[in-house]
């Protein structure tokens, strides 16, 4: 692997022990790819900020990391177990809440952003086409490198926090032109509807797993990417697509004779049966990924002259900064359940309250039975609301 000048004084201890032990773990996961050197990054966004997620060996790393390192470009983080202030509504006891306001900390001290959301393209990270990154949430990663055009790969928590650290990663992957190229056509004929590509989502990643597909047959709005490339990251691995007409590189390729995947109301109600598993649920939770300030407007306006009639609870997850510019929106979903900042249903500790969970969300669906130990009802919001309202 070729390294410059100033990279081998990292990797020689003259910029010190914290950059030196971040560029090792670097240049050792390229030498894994077969990397041919390393490539300078614009930003960084960091999984491992949910206690439940990392627990006690996560928090004592991260003690050990704050101690002589500190990013050194912009970098944001992924949503805590917990919103930091409405902990307690949220069933969450004291001493998770004291280990997961420690994680906070010590992020912080290293210069990273403690805005927390899985959605930072949406507030205060957002790369440019062409820009080099290294993200570690899948679900933002892959709107990243598809709607966007930005190039990270899929990053582990403690690769993503090595990159800000140093500035640069390997240079492997999705970072190379002849890794973006995709390997099959997707004809989608499905509804205009947020779940509709959820669903689409979860049926493109249940067939092609880690490939790179070319839909044809959609015009996905900011929230429908959004929930597509989330469920295409939970069902498969999906981790870059291209949309006919929409996104940036897709004018770069000639797909045809290339293999023709048809999805249409078939293929998205067996995936919608796939993430079914209960009837009846104790809580319902919305924001997976968090909501955009349309999608929490779209529920208010939906809510406005409803009543509650169930004792159901219910969360909508988004981050601070959309929850503070929706204002008079979060007032008429605060009568229904509580919005919360900063974290959401999968990285929360759930499972010590409930078993049955509801929610919109495909990527949701994948993770609730595993991470959280729920039973699962996936359907569109109106519908779930119309049912536990």
């Amino acid at each position: 692997m070729y390294l410059t000048s100033d990279e081998e004084a990292m990797l020689n201890g003259e910029f010190g022990e914290g950059v030196q032990k971040a560029i090792e773990l670097i240049i050792a996961l390229g030498k894994v790819y077969d990397a041919d050197g390393l490539v300078d990054i614009t930003s960084a966004h960091l999984s491992g900020a949910s206690y439940k997620t990392i627990g006690d060996g996560g928090l004592k790393y991260l003690e050990d990391v704050s101690k002589n390192s500190s990013v050194i470009v912009p970098s944001t983080l992924n949503p805590l177990g917990m919103d930091r202030d409405r902990w307690k509504e949220m069933h969450i006891s004291e001493a998770f809440a004291k280990k997961q306001l420690r994680i906070i900390e010590l992020y912080a001290k290293m210069g990273v952003k403690t805005s927390c959301s899985c959605t930072p393209y949406l507030n205060d990270n957002v790369p440019s086409f062409g820009d080099h990154v290294a993200w570690a949430e899948s679900s933002a990663l892959s709107f990243v490198n598809s709607y966007i055009g930005a190039r990270t790969n899929r990053e582990g928590g403690p690769g993503a926090l090595a990159a800000a650290i140093v500035g640069k990663t390997a240079n492997y992957g999705l970072h190379l032109d002849e890794n973006r190229t995709p390997s099959v056509v997707i004809d989608a004929d499905i509804g205009d509807s947020i779940f509709d590509h959820s669903l689409l989502g979860q049926a493109v990643g249940m067939r092609i797993g880690n490939r790179i597909p070319y839909f044809k047959g959609i015009n996905p709005s900011i929230e429908s990417t959004k929930t597509m490339a989330a469920a295409m990251a939970a069902s498969g691995s999906v981790a870059l697509f291209h949309i006919e007409d929409v996104t940036p590189e897709a004018g770069n390729y000639n797909v045809d004779g290339m293999e023709v995947i048809h999805i249409g109301s078939k293929e998205l109600k067996e995936a919608e049966e796939k993430l079914n598993t209960i009837d009846d649920v104790q809580l319902l939770a919305f924001g997976c990924p968090h909501l955009t300030e349309k999608e929490i407007h779209d529920m208010a306006v939906f809510l406005k002259d409803k009543k509650r009639q169930r004792d159901t609870e219910i969360w909508f997850c988004t981050s601070a900064a959309v929850r503070e510019k929706c204002a008079s929106d979060v007032k008429i979903l605060e009568r229904f359940g509580k919005v919360l900042a900063d974290t959401c249903m999968v990285v929360a500790p759930i499972e010590s309250t409930f078993s049955n969970t509801g929610t919109n969300s495909a990527k949701a669906g994948n993770y609730l039975p595993t991470l959280c130990s729920q039973k699962v009802r996936c359907n569109d919001f109106t519908k779930l609301m119309e049912v536990f309202l």
